[in-house]
């Protein structure tokens, strides 16, 4: 469900199978990502392509990270977020939480500058 690989230091977090980030695969996501910032200075990109549908209980994993992330000096931030899931982002105001990238890419060069 969630592949993890590492990129010149960064965790990078990509889901598998699954377009729907939702109640019946939470649990399992988010404890899996909050055991990554089990060392400090963790750095996690969590990769949103393919994932069309969030509900609340997704919303409720990434500020469970992003918390678990800044209590253990760590960076969490997101990318390839598809157009309908930004603008649930955007209505929620969690665009102003989160850093988000367009593309992997420029999620990973934002960790250098």
């Amino acid at each position: 469900m969630l592949k993890v690989e590492l990129i010149n230091n960064i965790y990078v977090a990509s889901f598998e199978n699954v377009n729907r980030f939702n109640a019946l695969v939470t649990e399992p996501v988010k404890e899996q990502l909050n055991n990554l910032f089990n060392k400090p200075n963790t750095k996690l990109i969590l990769n949103l392509s393919g994932i069309n549908f969030i509900d609340s209980s997704g919303f409720g994993v990434f500020l469970s990270v992003f918390k678990t992330a800044s209590i253990n000096y760590g960076h969490f931030k997101i990318c390839n977020v598809e157009r309908e899931v930004m603008e649930l982002f955007k209505l929620l105001q969690l665009h102003n939480v989160f850093e988000i990238y367009t593309n992997l890419d420029d999620c990973i060069k934002s960790f250098s500058s």
